[in-house]
């Protein structure tokens, strides 16, 4: 199952293990059990501190990971390959006794975690999303003897995806029941577990102390501006609802300069470590809800949806943008129950089913070659008159032969029978005639929009919603600086974002001393 390669690095990780491990698997006849088999049988023989053993469970092929002697123990439904593969090694590492990296509050929050907990995850060997989430539970399994955690394949246990109506991955069930979809930190978990961090939370941002610079915002633009005022020796924080924002959700980066090669979530690994290799408080979690400009006090508020509020001398805002939504009737009924956004986290739970892509630029038509390989039937519908997507891109769709492509089409209504998509409704701009597509599946790709709703009446605004910057990132409220995706820099890039977040950091930080000195002149004064 394993090449000597795989084998060998394998062997390397397992030489950490301090207590011993059983590997009990649940198996048939079936070709993927075969296969399950021969990877745990591979495992095992890389150390001797695993055995291997059997299990009862109702899905098939499955195995738990056990510390011998006890009650802990990680699930998993499937074979933990592909992205999942880092899963499976922590897993073995953290049963087996070897620390989590993982932030030792957030530890000690798991640990005392009050309560019963069984929590099912479903994910795809091509999601980006589902690992985090999968190694998050599995950690609070281990440190929670009353959390149980299964991580289910849901391409290899399809009855029981259609059964449940999963329609996205990562969706995780807390004892049988919806509890919540998408990319989660452990911290993001607890938060919604502990029904008492939130105002403990509060309570604790309300007590820090005035800021130098506040930086509002994790992706790209706001790691390098809280890296460039951290360099200033200034007290820096950056608070932001997740870290890495849209490139946590971006697979393959090649156009970020010197790296030929990198995955969106690699690169805000990086992003984040080089941040704490400074002196900035990082506050992950927290939704900003108004800003209030300086008063007398020269302090500007941030106030958090939680309830409490940040001060600060400076404020950089780098609060980036969300996928762009068509806006039409049962779009939200249907959101993760057949309309998803990402192609790569969900395609495989539309395996052999008819979908549609909407939007004709680069995303849009990468979204469509990638699901033809997956699904029976993609529809393209495109409201121009003709595709956006570099000419490369045209050329392969077009070459792919159960692609139908629609332009000039305006999706009116996504369609459904109360618990999933079943088509959607476009009109023809050209005869305005209304036609129906029978679906399963709706991916949106028509770009994004700038984070900035909480920011309307404060600051100046384009009639797009991006904040209006000068060539120093300075917005209209004195001390406001902002970069990145929600401002009106023409091209959203990565590696712009990180350019416009130095400068901004060093406008504000140019502001601070300049009122440093006029504060100065006017005690003297």
């Amino acid at each position: 199952m394993l090449d000597a390669d795989l084998k060998s690095q394998l062997s390397t990780y397992l030489e950490k293990l301090q207590l011993p491990i059983e590997l009990n698997a649940s198996l048939d006849d079936s070709d993927a059990s075969k296969e399950l088999q021969a990877l745990l049988q591979d495992i095992a023989a890389l150390s001797d501190k695993i055995s291997l053993g059997t299990l009862r469970d109702a899905r098939t092929p499955s195995f738990e990971i056990r510390r011998s002697g006890s009650d802990i123990a990680v699930g998993f439904a499937g074979l933990p390959m592909g992205h999942e593969f880092t899963s499976l090694v922590l897993a073995l590492l953290q049963v087996g006794g070897h620390p989590s990296r993982e932030d030792a509050e957030v530890i000690e929050q798991a640990k005392a975690l009050p309560g019963e907990f069984v929590l099912e995850t479903y994910f795809s060997l091509s999601c980006h999303n589902c690992p985090d989430v999968v190694q998050a539970l599995n950690l609070l399994a281990v440190l929670n003897p009353g959390v149980k955690h299964v991580a289910i394949d849901g391409a290899l246990f399809q009855a029981e995806v259609e059964e449940r109506q999963v329609m996205a991955v990562p969706s995780v069930y807390l004892n049988g029941k919806p509890f919540a979809s998408g990319r989660m930190s452990l911290a993001e978990i607890l938060a919604k577990l502990d029904t008492g961090a939130e105002a403990r939370m509060a309570q604790q941002l309300a007590a820090k102390d005035t800021f130098d610079m506040l930086v509002v915002g994790g992706g790209p633009a706001g790691a390098s501006s809280a890296i460039y005022a951290a360099r200033k020796g200034i007290r820096t924080g950056l608070l932001a609802e997740r870290f890495g924002g849209q490139v946590m959700d971006t697979l393959g980066i090649e156009n970020f300069i010197s790296v030929s090669h990198t995955e969106g979530p690699k690169l805000v690994a990086q992003l984040e470590q080089h941040v704490k290799d400074y002196e900035v408080d990082l506050m992950p979690m927290q939704r900003a809800a108004a800003l209030v400009p300086a008063g007398s006090d020269g302090l500007i508020e941030i106030q958090l949806e939680n309830g409490a509020s940040l001060k600060a001398r400076s404020v950089v805002l780098s609060t980036g943008a969300r996928w762009r939504q068509m806006g039409v009737p049962g779009e939200e009924q249907y959101r993760n129950k057949g309309v998803a956004y990402c192609p790569h986290c969900d395609g495989p739970l539309f395996r052999g089913k008819r979908v549609a892509v909407i939007g004709g630029g680069n995303s849009g038509v990468e979204a469509a070659i990638d699901l033809a390989g997956i699904v029976s039937h993609v529809t393209l519908v495109e409201f121009d008159t003709k595709l956006r997507a570099d000419e490369v891109l045209q050329r392969k769709l077009r070459s792919l032969p159960n692609v139908d492509i629609l332009l000039n089409a305006q999706t009116t209504e996504v369609l459904g029978d109360g618990q999933k998509v079943t088509g959607l409704n476009y009109r023809d701009r050209g005869s305005l005639d209304v036609q129906r597509v029978e679906l399963d599946g709706i991916f949106v790709q028509i770009g994004l929009l700038p984070n900035t709703d909480w920011l309307k009446g404060s600051v100046a605004l384009s009639a797009r919603g991006e904040i209006e910057i000068d060539a120093h990132g300075k917005t209209s409220l004195p001390g406001v600086y902002a970069a990145g995706d929600c401002t009106t820099v023409p091209y959203k890039q990565i590696i712009i974002a990180m350019g416009a977040g130095a400068t901004a950091a060093l406008g504000a930080f140019d502001h601070l001393m300049r009122s440093s000195v006029a504060e100065g002149q006017a005690k003297a004064a």
